[in-house]
């Protein structure tokens, strides 16, 4: 990461039925409630480029193709406190375009207030990325925020 930029301020999440799921300009990241007391034995995670596939105990809580494709490599999961699954994809395009519209395809989509909510989260992770001197911690958007919002490199040349 270029700069230091607060991930989890203001997460916008997309609730699920096991969980949910937000991301940044970098990652998206999925939280699975499971029973307490679970152990990692009885979890079941694979994680590819463009698949994604979880069970716990034998029951299937999601499969299919991810909206966008991530780096298989770098993807994880934890088991938390025995009773929080949390799983870390890092995107193959991490910049604030690349808005996942929903976590599957045609799966778990976020509602139009949701995704806009998170197209906004992550213009502003891209302005401080552009900006380190400034804090954009607690400013709000307007406007052209859609694909990442405006596009200032020509400005100056």
């Amino acid at each position: 990461m270029s700069v230091h930029f607060d991930e989890r301020r203001g997460v916008i999440p997309c609730k699920t039925p096991w969980g949910l799921w937000y991301q940044t300009m970098e990652d998206v990241y999925v939280e699975v409630n499971v029973l307490p007391r679970t152990s990692a034995k009885e979890i079941k995670c694979n994680l590819g480029s463009k698949q994604i596939s979880l069970s716990v105990k034998g029951q299937e809580m999601f499969k299919g193709k991810l909206f966008g494709s991530t780096i298989e490599d770098e993807a994880t999961w934890t088991l938390e406190d025995k009773k929080l699954i949390r799983i870390s994809l890092m995107k193959t395009s991490r910049e604030a375009g690349n808005c996942w519209t929903s976590l599957l395809e045609g799966e778990y989509c976020a509602d139009p207030l949701v995704q806009e909510q998170m197209q906004k989260k992550l213009t502003l992770e891209r302005f401080q990325r552009e900006n380190p001197g400034f804090d954009f911690s607690g400013a709000d958007i307007s406007g052209n925020y859609a694909g990442g919002g405006p596009d200032f490199s020509n400005l100056g040349k």
